[in-house]
């Protein structure tokens, strides 16, 4: 054994949702990134939507030019790594590929989304959630349920993403970690169901900074922090607020 071996890993600040301009985030990438930098974390997964090509929640036109598409997925992981080079070197922060498998429904039971940690390949939504699911897992990525409502607890919203948290047993085997909270907030029953859990940020613009977010305790590794997600083993969450952070700064 070295004698390194033993000494446990510093806890990673980690962003694990987040969008950029590539999708409805107001930021572009390395405005992204600098935020994130500059604010103290260790980790950020820029996971920007992915969504079928007859998207019911889009206009035809949206359909078209939004989101991440499998013709301009290689242009998207290229500028995530040209800044994740820029990140590591100019604020230590540890910036990895992602996508938010998108399958949106006019049935909210049907609606889902999954953040896919660490994805660096296409995967469509053409043949259904379930089916995204399975490519992105083969591809080795950690698979989280994006603000999984539980139908009869969330909002009445013909937008309700409810597929997950209808049927959680079905889709269980397929997911590594369900969000407990998103941004503010809670998924009481997730925790009532006993699942794997993280808190993330699904960051859209500069308020969503703050809010619940997830310290893993492994190494600033890509592998090693998808591999911590996808153990179903503990991680913890806290709840970062603005306040703190500024005094910290100051």
């Amino acid at each position: 054994m070295s004698p390194d071996a033993s000494i446990a890993p510093d806890p990673l600040l980690c962003e694990l949702h987040a969008h950029s301009s590539w999708s409805d985030g107001v930021l572009s990438i390395p405005e992204l990134v600098d935020l994130y930098g500059s604010s103290g974390f260790d980790v950020l997964c820029i996971t920007d939507h992915v969504n079928r090509s007859d998207d019911p929640w889009l206009t035809p036109r949206e359909r078209r030019l939004w989101g991440v598409q499998e013709r301009t997925h290689s242009h998207y992981l290229a500028e995530i790594a040209e800044e994740a080079e820029r990140a590591l070197a100019r604020w230590g922060l540890l910036v990895l590929p992602g996508a938010e498998l998108s399958y949106n429904h006019t049935d909210p039971l049907l609606a889902a989304h999954a953040v896919a940690v660490g994805l660096r390949s296409y995967v469509s939504l053409e043949h259904g959630i379930e089916d995204a699911l399975h490519t992105a897992r083969e591809a080795g990525a950690a698979l989280i349920a994006a603000h999984p409502y539980c139908p009869g607890t969330g909002p009445v919203h013909p937008r309700t993403t409810q597929c997950f948290g209808a049927d959680p047993e079905r889709f269980a085997p397929l997911i590594d970690r369900w969000e407990l909270y998103n941004r503010a907030e809670p998924f009481a029953w997730v925790a009532d169901a006993g699942l794997p859990v993280v808190a993330s940020g699904d960051f859209h613009r500069p308020e969503h900074l703050w809010g619940w977010k997830t310290v893993l305790p492994c190494a600033r590794d890509e592998r090693a922090i998808v591999e911590c997600l996808r153990s179903g083993g503990p991680v913890y969450l806290a709840r970062i607020e603005q306040r703190v952070a500024d005094r910290a700064a100051a």
